[in-house]
């Protein structure tokens, strides 16, 4: 073979270097493309600061978290029973792919804080902080642990600073949070309507009696010296009349309450959990809660097991642990006794409240 006097093969000329860097430039523009598509979504949008790697590294390094973090995984394969193992690895494998992807990715800095879709607004020693738990254990749930107490308490500091409270969110997950006393707020509907007309809202409720002891044991561990629980129901015991401004009574009247939030809400907007179901089957209620908030049904009874001394259903695995968790020592205390002809008085008070309640939501609690 010849070769010309540059010292190439004969033939490669001008003509054919001039072929060979067009090749190479449109090589070029092709990745520069690709990654431009890639990064798309989501740097276009993205503040300077949130800006991260480029897509490919983001992917290698969101890789090599997974293997160094395994108990990053949200999904409990470990108790599946061995005859159906087989049958669930490819949706197993796939539900664990995408949790962990989901906390890599977050924990990269990627994602954005956005105000939440949906709240749980209700209430107090109802079951919210199990519910709020166990819902977390779900990948595309994401929410704050803290009670924020923006719509009571803290609504002078403005929409910004409540969006700052909420934890980073990727595309397809929703932002929650809970704070039980909305439900009993007056100006708490009208202000959540503020922020959005279309926010999902959960309120967990408990036969009011039972409900209304919890939360007088809750203040007695705190205040040793609080009048009893017989003293602070009535305002006169002798004509048995029934004390409503005691906050521990009046949040169990949810017909009242739920009157106001009808003002703004549609009812399709507002799904009702038994807290005693919670306990006696957290993963029927966690199934009907899932399908209110559009998500799949990733939640099951697998994530699950009864705690017999606390009498609380408990997780197998918490979110991003590989550890059984219960809730808090808090939770199962002991309620006093309470005289049986005061609990009967009480529950002759709430029969017609609820009755009204089980109309508006159509749905028998079973209270009486």
């Amino acid at each position: 073979m010849g070769y010309s006097s540059s010292g190439g093969p004969a033939g490669a000329g001008p003509g054919r270097r001039s072929r060979q860097l067009a090749l190479a430039g449109s090589s070029m523009l092709a990745l520069w493309l690709y990654a431009l598509y890639s990064c798309a979504g989501h740097c276009a949008t993205a503040p300077a600061h949130e800006r991260a790697a480029p897509p490919v590294a983001a992917a290698v390094a969101s890789s090599a978290r997974l293997r160094a973090r395994p108990e990053l995984y949200y999904y409990d394969s470990a108790s599946e029973n061995n005859n159906n193992i087989n049958d669930n690895n490819v949706e197993s494998a796939g539900e664990m792919e995408r949790g962990a992807s989901a906390l890599s990715s977050l924990a990269s800095g990627a994602g954005f804080r956005r105000l939440p879709q949906a709240l749980i607004i209700g209430v107090k020693k109802g079951g919210t902080r199990a519910l709020l738990e166990f819902l977390r254990v779900h990948p595309d749930v994401r929410a704050v642990g803290a009670e924020p107490h923006f719509f009571d308490r803290n609504y002078q500091n403005g929409l910004q600073w409540y969006r700052d409270l909420m934890p980073k969110t990727l595309e397809g997950q929703i932002t929650m949070e809970k704070t039980p006393s909305y439900f009993v707020t007056r100006e708490a509907p009208a202000r959540i309507y503020a922020m959005s007309r279309d926010t999902k809202l959960i309120v967990v409720v408990r036969d009011p009696v039972t409900r209304a002891i919890s939360d007088y044991t809750q203040t007695l561990s705190k205040k040793p010296d609080i009048p009893s629980f017989e003293s602070l129901t009535f305002k006169n015991r002798t004509t048995g009349l029934i004390d409503t401004s005691w906050s521990a009574i009046q949040i169990g009247i949810y017909a009242k309450h739920l009157d106001n939030w009808l003002q703004y809400f549609p009812m399709r907007q507002i799904l009702f959990v038994s807290g005693e179901r919670l306990i006696s089957d957290p993963a029927g209620e966690l199934g009907r809660v899932q399908d209110f908030l559009g998500l799949k049904r990733i939640i099951t009874d697998k994530h699950f097991y009864f705690n017999q001394t606390k009498g609380f259903p408990c997780l197998k695995k918490a979110e991003g642990s590989s550890k059984p968790h219960c809730l808090g020592k808090t939770k199962g205390r002991t309620h006093p006794n309470i005289d049986p002809e005061v609990v009967q008085r009480l529950r002759d008070f709430y029969r017609p409240f609820n009755m009204k309640f089980y109309q508006m939501t159509g749905h028998n609690f079973g209270w009486d």
